[in-house]
């Protein structure tokens, strides 16, 4: 591989069975599949996350991981679901986006220091570059992620 080849390769854990793929930046948009389990990479889903989930993605991801910590009970959990997932189609091959469950990963909500529901948690090259506590629509989501 030459040089150019290999900085257009991102890797990419698969959402089901957390193994790292290579994929080519320059075809991130054109529906990559799992080596292992031919499970989608990049088709812009929402995927739920455990602790183990959610640590495999933001590692072995080159791309922003979005996490999206929330509870069933939660108002404007349930209403910016359709939001958070609007962002996720928009940017599919651009970022992850995953919803981590606080009432059954409570341990994950606390080594995150998650005080209120929502919060959104952005993490880039395998580190939290920035969070924000409340609902925002798709746009904004979208502009958050992007800045």
């Amino acid at each position: 591989m030459t040089a150019a080849a290999t900085t257009d390769v991102l890797r990419v854990a698969c959402p089901a069975c957390l193994t790292t793929n290579r994929v080519r930046a320059s075809r991130a948009a054109e529906g990559p599949k799992c080596g292992r389990c031919g499970a989608p990479l990049l088709d812009g889903s929402v995927r739920e996350a455990d602790a183990a989930t959610l640590d495999a993605l933001v590692e072995r991801t080159d791309l922003p991981v979005v996490a999206d910590f929330w509870a069933p009970w939660c108002g404007p959990c349930r209403a910016m679901a359709p939001m958070f997932a609007e962002a996720a189609r928009r940017l599919a091959s651009r970022a992850r986006f995953v919803k981590v469950n606080t009432d059954e990963h409570p341990a994950l909500a606390a080594r995150y220091g998650i005080r209120a529901v929502p919060t959104l948690i952005l993490f880039r090259d395998g580190r939290e570059a920035k969070r924000q506590a409340g609902a925002m629509d798709a746009g904004s989501l979208v502009r958050w992620i992007e800045s």
